[in-house]
């Protein structure tokens, strides 16, 4: 027999009652029923009960087993009586009776236990993550996280993409975000940079004649940690192909996600008809580029019922240049109480508020009426036509902001999903995707200065006649994403492949030919002997698998996360370099005051 187990702890069955076995793993629990002992013994597999009378010749020992010991028992598998069969646990059917125990490994007073979900102090939970990572629910997440990767992988092996591994230590980029840097032992006063993404090396293998590239690709950036996602690190599905359009991309990436998602969705709907929303019509609809269209509300423009109306806060505003009235409509939210407690969510975003009307039975004449202050300002007539807009009813209401779009659109996105969510509109038991395309290629700041507004490599529609004879802020580009209940998942693009158009869109955003050469003259070189038109995208896997696992925070599917603060608490990172490691890469620190 093997020294430490000749079965796991989820295979035994009535077809192994009578035989001795050898089981290893973690007491899960210890329960005295009467002077007789069971312990639940757990692996990583799964569960089998083991018991102890005062006939077994081992039965002290087992008295003084504790809690996530580690131990080895020698035992008979008996079959349960009938009445006390568990079925929740595949070895529900059988127990083991102790003939022998060993501990391999005791264990101390827990600083927290894995039995059970209790709600632990996350900064405790990361700390000690291993202990956290026994716990069923998380353990659950991280097999489904291997599980997720596993199909990804081969999923694209079978559709003809080759999986190639890019470099880990690279130069510095800019991709958006802050570059974690490393300095260079043989290059004093020079640094390297953790990639934040394969983005140019998969480009340049795309150059050198390989097709299809992916990679289950690790990413580093140093950024502000969020609920979806890591401060420091985090993995993607990185793809890339030669001779495609955007739609080639799109029909490529689409049966790989979607299946994916219909493997481990369990009960949950996947929509496998995904719309084209142009980004535009994104921000206005949904107010955000990643709208969750479980829910069905649309918001829409009616500045055109308040210009010159009696309401003159909006009609004042409507006189100044760049802003609009926009209107949240609120199906089954016609009451009072619903629109002040809207109207305060809004003030607690930082607005004013919100103003809104809703509609009511009216007396036997009107036979509705609008109400609110918004109401008596404006008008039936004005009332009645916004009705119309929007569709609405009695028992209905409409939620109003105005102002220069840019100011108030993520509040009004929010307030989009909590009055889906409060109305019982939103259909939680679904996967609903968007394509969102027709990103502008710049953004200006308010000093006036143009900068890319998404991916500095994509290709402008239009090419460089576009960025030559248009403003640029109104060139679009070939960038999209892929949006799936309100989280992005996806974002690629069609990539500018042609020096003579690279130079010409980063001389738009400010940067002189010198300096793209500067920057980017590894993938400029290749460029000029002989480029596919290429394109790709990646997608997020730790928030694919934080929305299969219906999870709020990615790091409940991330092994071993950072916290917010971005620090390793279980082994104690970032942690102080020695003096001697300062004095062999040549460097200082200098105290922060």
């Amino acid at each position: 027999m093997h020294i430490y187990r000749s079965h796991t702890c989820a295979e035994l069955t009535r077809a192994e009652v009578g035989q001795t076995v050898r089981l290893s793993g973690w007491v899960h629990r210890v329960r005295d029923h009467g002077g007789v002992l069971f312990i639940d013994l757990r692996d990583h597999y799964g569960m089998t009960q083991v018991l102890a009378d005062p006939d077994s010749p081992v039965f002290a020992q087992v008295e003084a087993m504790r809690s996530e010991w580690v131990i080895r028992i020698d035992g008979e598998v008996k079959a349960r009586d009938a009445g006390l069969i568990n079925p929740n646990i595949p070895t529900g059917e059988v127990e083991v009776f102790v003939r022998d125990i060993e501990v391999l490994g005791a264990a101390d007073e827990l600083p927290l236990p894995v039995f059970g979900d209790l709600d632990y102090p996350e900064e405790t939970r990361l700390k000690y993550r291993y202990l956290d990572l026994r716990r069923e629910g998380l353990h659950d997440n991280i097999m489904l996280r291997s599980k997720v990767v596993q199909s990804l992988r081969q999923r694209m092996w079978d559709i003809g993409f080759t999986e190639f591994q890019t470099p880990i230590i690279t130069a510095s980029s800019p991709e958006g975000a802050r570059d974690f840097l490393v300095p260079s032992r043989l290059h004093p006063g020079r640094f390297y940079a953790l990639p934040q993404a394969p983005q140019q090396f998969k480009q340049m293998t795309m150059v050198a004649g390989f097709d299809k590239y992916f990679q289950i690709a690790p990413c580093f950036r140093d950024e502000d940690p969020r609920a979806d996602r890591s401060p420091t690190d985090f993995y993607q599905l990185d793809v890339e192909m030669s001779f495609v359009e955007q739609e080639d991309v799109f029909r490529t990436v689409e049966p790989v996600l979607l299946d994916t998602f219909e493997e481990f969705a369990g009960d949950r709907v996947v929509n496998r008809k995904i719309p084209r929303i142009s980004y535009k019509d994104a921000a206005l609809w949904y107010g955000t580029d990643k709208p969750d269209l479980r829910n069905p509300i649309k918001m829409q423009v009616v500045s055109e019922h308040f210009a010159g109306s009696g309401f003159a806060i909006f009609a004042k505003l409507l006189e100044q240049e760049g802003t609009e009235i926009r209107a949240i409509p609120a199906p089954g939210g016609g009451s009072r109480k619903f629109c002040d407690r809207m109207n305060k969510y809004a003030q607690q975003e930082g607005l004013p508020g919100m103003g809104y009307i809703f509609w009511r039975e009216g007396d036997q004449q009107q036979g509705m009426e609008a109400a609110g202050p918004l109401a008596k300002n404006i008008g039936h007539e004005r009332t009645e036509a916004i009705r119309q807009q929007l569709g609405l009813g009695v028992g209905d209401a409409a939620f109003f902001l105005g102002g220069k779009p840019e100011a108030f659109e993520a509040v009004a996105g929010r307030a989009r999903v909590v009055i889906g969510e409060e109305l019982g509109l939103s259909d939680l038991n679904r996967f609903e995707f968007a394509w969102i395309v027709d990103f502008p290629m710049y953004e200006q700041d308010e000093d006036g200065r143009l900068d890319f507004s998404h991916n500095p490599f994509s290709m402008p529609q239009g090419g460089i006649e576009a960025l030559r004879a248009h403003d640029p802020l109104h060139v679009l580009g070939y960038q999209y994403d892929l949006a799936c209940n309100g989280y992005e998942l996806v974002s690629g693009a069609i990539r500018n492949h042609k020096p003579e158009i690279m130079f010409k869109a980063f001389e738009l955003a400010g940067y002189p030919p010198e300096e793209v050469e500067k920057r980017f003259g590894g993938m400029l070189n290749a460029f000029k002997y002989g480029a596919p038109p290429h394109g790709g995208c990646a997608a997020g896997i730790d928030r694919i698998v934080m929305l299969l696992a219906e999870e709020q925070n990615i790091r409940e599917v991330i092994m071993f996360p950072m916290n917010q603060r971005a620090e390793d608490l279980m082994l104690g990172g970032p942690s102080e370099p020695t003096n001697a490691q300062l004095r062999e890469l040549g460097l200082r620190v200098i105290p922060q005051d």
